[in-house]
């Protein structure tokens, strides 16, 4: 007696299958383990749509309306928005703040950091110890440590103006004015994301192999010739990272930002005024939703675009 055939919805579904096998070239095991992995990340990327993706959608189209919270009618502008901000002096000048400030606390932090990696490479004892301080104002939050900041530089019981008193230097409104007020917040993210930067140039530092090292000893190469020769080349992946991801972080700063410069130890009607600041004053105090939309859709472009540029450069160097 012949037996039963498969039901055709089975033989349909085998065929399937082998065709996908087949055209991936791969078995039917190894299908069977792609597709439960994707089946599982479906829900991460349910929530990661959710959370990013579809919010970032929402503000590009929300900038193209005079969006505002109290009205009901809300008009179709196009990129009024957008001219707007060309003739807006308090945006030019947040664009002008939060890039001097990433120039600089980039710049810092990495030379220092990069510093401070070289020296906890070496033969330095308790090494562990020192790393375990410098990251600790990472892990710290930074709204306490902002508050923290913000007692050390106050004009009149500051224990900064304190110390520099005992060099005949006057006290200093290190918050009350927006020009002295930006190194001011320099130097507290400088000192907060140090560590950041230490640990993962320190990493890559451990990475490079010590026989590179031995050839140029052998050749003649000791001290700086080295560092340049050996030491940067080899670590500039790493560097570019850092670079590029203290850049972007250093273009969202906000939140010491909010806390240092407004306030009573502060000048409540002129706060420093960055790019996220701007933001939040447009969207969340003056109501104008669709304007603030327009200015975090340019502040995710130069996010966009220095990410590509880190990209790019990363290539060329592969190349």
């Amino acid at each position: 007696m012949a037996e039963p055939s498969a039901a055709p919805w089975v033989q349909n579904s085998t065929t399937l299958a082998d065709r996908i096998c087949g055209l991936l070239r791969i078995n039917r095991l190894t299908l069977a383990k792609y597709r439960f992995c994707y089946l599982g990340l479906v829900p991460v990327f349910v929530i990661y749509w959710i959370l990013r993706l579809e919010p970032i959608g929402r503000t590009f189209i929300l900038s193209f309306y005079d969006w505002h919270l109290v009205r009901p009618i809300k008009p179709f502008v196009g990129l009024a928005n957008y001219q707007e901000l060309l003739r807006d002096e308090n945006f030019l000048l947040a664009l002008k703040n939060t890039t001097l400030f990433a120039v600089f606390v980039v710049g810092i932090s990495v030379i220092l950091g990069l510093g401070l990696a070289v020296l906890l490479a070496g033969q330095l004892r308790f090494t562990a110890a020192y790393q375990a301080i410098y990251f600790l104002p990472v892990i710290t939050p930074m709204v306490p440590m902002a508050i923290a900041w913000k007692w050390i530089f106050d004009a009149r019981y500051g224990i900064l103006n304190y110390a520099l008193s005992w060099f005949g230097v006057r006290p200093i409104g290190w918050l009350t004015s927006p020009d002295v007020a930006m190194w001011a917040i320099i130097i507290m993210s400088v000192w907060k994301v140090l560590g950041y930067n230490m640990v993962l140039l320190l990493v890559g530092l451990k990475s490079i192999p010590a026989v590179y090292y031995e050839a140029a000893s052998i050749d003649g190469a000791a001290g700086w010739k080295m560092f340049r020769r050996i030491t940067l080349p080899l670590l500039k992946p790493i560097l570019l990272f850092v670079v590029v991801i203290s850049t972007i972080n250093a273009y969202n700063v906000f939140t010491q930002v909010y806390v240092m410069t407004t306030g009573s130890q502060a000048a409540p009607g002129a706060p420093l005024r960055v790019l996220v600041f701007d933001i939040y004053q447009n969207g969340f105090q003056f109501f104008k939703m669709g304007y603030a939309s327009a200015e975090a859709v340019v502040l995710t472009l130069i996010v966009l675009a220095l990410t590509l540029i880190q990209l790019r450069v990363i290539r060329m160097d592969g190349e």
